[in-house]
Formats: C-alpha cells, sequence, structure tokens
C-alpha cells in the first residue's frame, strides 16, 4: 500500500464517517412527529409535545451545520497538507522531538477551539436560551472555557509529555508504560474526580440534615451501604437539567445530587433515582467499566504501536519524516472503523447494565417513585421520547425512556 492510498483510505473513512453520522441523524429527525409510546402520551399536554418537538430539530439543524462544517474543515486541511503547515511551524520554534509533538498538538489544540468556540456560544445562549433551559451568565461561559483550557494545558500536557517521553526511550514499546500510566489516571479519576475537579467549576455542599438526607441514609443502611459522602451541587447555574451521579470505590463514594434534581423530584423519587445508582455499585458496574475502558485503551495503543512509526502515515498527511505526532493523527483517523465498533460494543453493555440497575431499585425501593422520576427528568429536559432504533443501537448509552417503563411496569 502506497502514501496516496492511506491517503484515500482516511479521506474515504472521514466521509464514511460523516454520511453515517448524518443518516442516522436523519433516521432519528424522521420520528421526531411520531406519536409518543402509549405509557408516555400524558407525559407532555399538547403545547409542551410541540415545543420538545421543536426543540428536538433546533438541534438536529444546529448538530448538522456544525457536522458538516468540521468535515468540510477537515477535508480542506488534509488536502492542502495543513499537517506539514502546523508540524513546519512547531519544527521552526522547538528543537527537541518532545516540543515539537506538544507544540504541534498545542496548536491543533487551540485552532480546534477556537473554531467551535462560536457553536458552543449559539448552543448555549441561542439554542439552550431559547427554550428555557440556559442558566449561565456569559462571564461564566468565558471563565469556564478558560478554566477548561488550563486544565486541558496542563493535565493534557503532563500526560502527553509522559507518553512522548516513553516513546523517546523506549521506541513502540511505549505502549506499555503509556497503559499503565492510563490505567493509573484512570483509578484515580474515578476515586478522586468529584473532590479534586469538580470544585474547579461547581460549588459542593453536604446535604443538609432533614427528611431527604435522613431518607438516603434509612435507603443506604437497609442496604448495607456506607454511604456519608452526599453532595448537592449548585447545576442550577448553568442549566435548570438536572442530574445526578455516583463517583469513587471505598472511602471515598459519594453521591452527587445536582440542585435541580432536588428541586423537581419529590423526596421518594430521589431516593428511587439513587437505589438506581446504588444498584450499578451493588452489581460492580463501575468497576466493570473502568476494566472494559482500561481493557480497550490497552488494545489502542498496542495497535498504535505497530503503526505510528510508519513512514507511509506521515507521507500520507503531507509530511516526509515520520514522528509520533504525525503518527498518532494519521492513525487516529485509520482507528474510526474500530472505535466505532468498540463504541456500539460498550452502549450495548451499558444499556444492558441501565436495565439491570432500574430492577435493583424496583427491588429494593419501588418501580413507582422510579417511573414518576424519570418521567419528570424526561419533561423537564425535553427527551426525545420516539427515537430510531438505528440510532439508539449507535449512540445510546441508556435505553429509551419507553423501554425503561415498559421493563420497570411489567415486572413490578
Amino acid at each position: 500500500m502506497t502514501s496516496e492510498l492511506v491517503f484515500y483510505l482516511i479521506i474515504g473513512l472521514i466521509a464514511f464517517n460523516f454520511l453515517l453520522e448524518s443518516y442516522l441523524d436523519y433516521l432519528n429527525y424522521t420520528k421526531f412527529d411520531a406519536q409518543p409510546p402509549a405509557q408516555l402520551e400524558d407525559l407532555y399536554d399538547e403545547s409542551e409535545y410541540q415545543k420538545s418537538q421543536a426543540y428536538k430539530k433546533d438541534k438536529f439543524k444546529f448538530g448538522l451545520v456544525q457536522s458538516l462544517f468540521s468535515v468540510t474543515l477537515i477535508l480542506v486541511f488534509l488536502s492542502f497538507d495543513g499537517f506539514e503547515i502546523v508540524n513546519s511551524i512547531a519544527r521552526e520554534y522547538a528543537e527537541h522531538s518532545i516540543m515539537v509533538s506538544l507544540l504541534f498538538f498545542g496548536i491543533l489544540f487551540s485552532g480546534s477551539f477556537l473554531l467551535s468556540l462560536p457553536f458552543d456560544y449559539y448552543f448555549t445562549f441561542v439554542i439552550e436560551e431559547r427554550y428555557d433551559f440556559n442558566t449561565s451568565s456569559r462571564s461564566l461561559f468565558w471563565l469556564d472555557k478558560f478554566k477548561s483550557i488550563l486544565l486541558t494545558l496542563v493535565l493534557g500536557g503532563v500526560i502527553l509529555g509522559l507518553i512522548l517521553v516513553f516513546y523517546s526511550y523506549v521506541g513502540t514499546d511505549f505502549w506499555w508504560y503509556t497503559w499503565i500510566l492510563v490505567a493509573f489516571i484512570s483509578v484515580l479519576l474515578n476515586m478522586f474526580y468529584a473532590k479534586l475537579f469538580v470544585p474547579l467549576f461547581n460549588k459542593q455542599t453536604p446535604l443538609k440534615e432533614g427528611e431527604l438526607r435522613t431518607e438516603i441514609e434509612t435507603y443506604a443502611f437497609k442496604m448495607n451501604f456506607n454511604l456519608k459522602n452526599i453532595f448537592v451541587i449548585d447545576g442550577s447555574k448553568r442549566s435548570k437539567k438536572a442530574n445526578a451521579y455516583f463517583s469513587g470505590f471505598g472511602s471515598e463514594k459519594r453521591i452527587t445530587l445536582f440542585d435541580t434534581l432536588i428541586k423537581d423530584l419529590t423526596n421518594e423519587e430521589v431516593v428511587a433515582v439513587l437505589a438506581h445508582e446504588v444498584g450499578h455499585y451493588k452489581k460492580n458496574h463501575i468497576l466493570i467499566n473502568l476494566v472494559v475502558s482500561i481493557i480497550t485503551v490497552g488494545f489502542t495503543l498496542w495497535l498504535l504501536s505497530l503503526f505510528v512509526s510508519e513512514p507511509m502515515l506521515a507521507q500520507a498527511l503531507g509530511v516526509e519524516e515520520p514522528s509520533f505526532h504525525i503518527g498518532l493523527v494519521a492513525f487516529s483517523f485509520l482507528y474510526a472503523p474500530i472505535s466505532l465498533l468498540t463504541g456500539i460494543l460498550t452502549n450495548i453493555l451499558s444499556r444492558k447494565f441501565e436495565f439491570q440497575a432500574d430492577d435493583f431499585a424496583k427491588s429494593t425501593y419501588t418501580a413507582e417513585h422510579l417511573i414518576s422520576g424519570l418521567k419528570k427528568l424526561a419533561k423537564n429536559s425535553l427527551s426525545n421520547l420516539t427515537p430510531h432504533s438505528a440510532y439508539v443501537f449507535f449512540h445510546y448509552s441508556h435505553p429509551p425512556l419507553s423501554e425503561r417503563l415498559k421493563n420497570l411496569e411489567n415486572n413490578s
């Protein structure tokens, strides 16, 4: 295979991915006007349902424009040897291979960030504002972006720098060391993400003593689930959408509730949602997902080590001299089909876990309150009640609401 064939293969994969995603989006779009399933017919009145359909259509049009812009940009960038231009700039200002790679990715990150910024701004302050979801101020928006940049540059720079050091010293065997590093970081993030990173963007406060905390602690005691860390996060300063999540292991495990969740749901419904999260923990879903993720990363890194030094990959991007950063970029394009497959498989596993967590909440608390809580969350976020099955297969990490309710109601 020649470098020219690799170039056209990369172009073909980019085009295929764009066409596939656009087709899936279109299939989903064709279901927007469908009547809701029987168990959800009473969720909206007519005006609310029209609003939910309009929201879905606006997001579809926005996503189509954004993806069309992105694919056009990357195809033009490839056609005019954009990676060679960035590589030349990096080599002009840095000499050591590690610094060249860091500067190369820094330029790409900066360009990508600046080009995506108008889309992020429009989505937040036009679309989300139009449907009364956005509560973020413009100053908070820009502060969040600034913090995200710093976090990416510092954390991403350190991790990438270590990977480059591994490659510099051990060559293609770098993947072993990188795998261990990524596994270590993944465990740390699972353990301490809520404690170390969430406070950079949100205020977390312990759930106050009262009926809700008492009901949560009563349920946790009943489940022999040692839970001392129950926090409330000020999600309402950015959006009216609600959420809750579980993080950590052992003494570091904690439940985090969005203040919007507490506002929108009754105490019993909040406990039912938490029972679902406890189900994930009791069924070892968090640990299994972590192991699967680490194995997938290991496979990807091993595959990368086989190709990253291949001159043909660099030449396919218009660069004569092979290097780690050019090989990594080319590999990321060629890896797309495998990434698509692993994404499908992990989504299938995730949907199975969601049913299991629902079943756990139903058997240890009540199906009734979980059903009513899920309905309220879907209604308040204008969720898609009629997704296309193909779109669900490729993209949904959670089963559609109608399937979750059917499962809960059939076995109640």
